[in-house]
């Protein structure tokens, strides 16, 4: 049987372009004029992959893929639209779209994205992504949605020259995206330089970025280049960028706009280039905001933003990241530890971990140390953690599974309500706010016995 195509779109000569060219290629095809008649089209019959446009009346192109996504989660969509920019591309990106085309399309182009999209459905990706992930996708962790947003949108954007902005609380893995993105690059095979802003004085980062001459300053007794030159033709990593100060900002700005810099102390200008990657757990447009970091430098850097999610707003990811630390450790250690329990792993899930993935993984290697057998109970965990029997999932008898059952829908209810009561209740914001759609969240809150209250 052939595979099924919709295409949705309001206009009437695409819709039959598309389906001219689809059917030639052996694909079955329905079409739709907006998005709202498209969702009833997905609902009343099975479907392969999805062409929609952006623009259209009724139900648009980025709420029809929010509803896919939520809905049919493996189902492939590829967005096609005249009003196509970077921001936009990124976005439907993070949402779940598979590729994203632009008006006017090039026929081949259209047709190698379409069956590598259904390549993918037949292949089942979604599930071999799961299983790579609990061994380590770009050495991370994570199966839950947003994980899987932040991988796809690494895979849109690694072999672009665009500019990336990772942000994140300590420890949630944002060198590890970085990297991810320069092994994944044109620029592979050359030089990734990391720079800690943190770790170095405002009073040598510029000599340190840019390089200095020969007598530049006290102790220059050779040249030396700068980690810019270092890192020409590959990949420049600036991680903790909120920490320069506005004076140097300004310089790096410069350098990033002209791709040009002078070494401290030189009068001849270099060209570099480098494919610039920053990172920070500041807010850095509060620090705009407040006059601390420049707002032309903040839009340089944030050409394509990533977002890494702290390990209490995915929850569902800790029994994967708990089984793949304790292997690792319990074969570093030469411990038996073998497994973990129900109510220690409840006990796991509802702490907050403010030190995120890095937290955890000290925390595993410290207990698989003290462990007397071979699975970790409740009272092996550490003090700072809830107390034996506080939590759901802890009687006796009480599966793994459902422990984990239970510790999501906690966690869950939790963010639900936070975002509720900092919204003042309005669901379209709080949905916004929790990366889903909106009726996607009116089903959890019925589930969770929320829509009452």
């Amino acid at each position: 049987m052939s595979e099924r195509i919709l295409v949705a779109d309001d206009e009437l000569s695409l819709r039959k372009t598309l389906g001219i060219l689809l059917r030639r290629l052996g694909y079955e095809v329905e079409t739709a004029a907006d998005g709202q008649e498209a969702l009833e089209a997905l609902s009343a019959a099975p479907f392969d992959a999805v062409i929609t446009d952006l623009k259209m009346p009724r139900l648009d192109g980025m709420e029809l893929l929010r509803e896919i996504v939520s809905r049919w989660a493996e189902m492939p969509v590829i967005i096609i639209t005249a009003h196509g920019t970077v921001e936009t591309a990124v976005n439907a990106v993070k949402l779940g779209a598979f590729d994203f085309i632009t008006k006017p399309y090039d026929k081949d182009e259209l047709r190698k994205v379409v069956e590598k999209a259904l390549a993918t459905r037949r292949l089942g990706e979604t599930q071999a992504r799961a299983v790579q992930d609990a061994n380590g996708r770009f050495g991370l962790i994570g199966a839950s949605t947003s994980m899987q947003q932040v991988f796809r949108v690494v895979d849109k954007v690694a072999k672009s020259p665009s500019t990336v902005l990772i942000t994140g609380e300590s420890g949630t893995g944002k060198e590890l995206i970085a990297r991810a993105l320069h092994e994944q690059s044109n620029r592979a095979s050359q030089a990734f330089i990391r720079v800690n802003c943190a770790a170095i004085p405002n009073t040598l980062i510029e000599s340190e970025l840019f390089g200095y001459e020969k007598g530049a300053f006290t102790g220059a007794a050779t040249s030396k280049p700068g980690r810019f030159e270092l890192a020409d033709q590959g990949t420049l990593f600036l991680d903790e960028i909120g920490e320069i100060s506005t004076e140097m900002q300004v310089k790096l700005l410069r350098a990033i706009q002209e791709g040009e810099l002078e070494r401290v102390g030189g009068i001849s200008t270099r060209r570099v280039d480098v494919r610039l990657i920053t990172a920070t757990n500041r807010d850095l447009l509060k620090e705009v905001r407040e006059g601390r970091f420049r707002e032309d430098l903040y839009y340089r850097l944030n050409v394509v933003p990533i977002v890494l999610p702290p390990l209490r707003a995915r929850a569902e990811d800790i029994p994967l990241l708990v089984e793949h630390l304790l292997e690792k450790y319990a074969q570093r250690l030469a411990r038996a530890v073998r497994g973990i329990s129900a109510s220690a792993m409840t006990r796991l899930m509802a702490y907050d971990w403010p030190g995120n993935i890095r937290e955890l993984e000290n925390m595993l290697e410290r207990t698989i140390l003290f462990c007397d057998g071979e699975i970790i109970e409740a009272e092996d965990l550490p003090v700072e953690l809830a107390a034996p029997g506080d939590e759901p999932g802890c009687e006796e008898g009480t599966t793994l599974k459902d422990a984990v059952r239970l510790s999501t829908q906690r966690v869950e209810r939790a963010m639900i309500e936070r975002a509720l009561e900092e919204t003042q209740g309005n669901i379209t914001r709080a949905a916004k706010r929790l990366s889903i759609s909106r009726k996607s969240l009116q089903i959890k809150m019925k589930e969770l016995g929320l829509r009452d209250d």
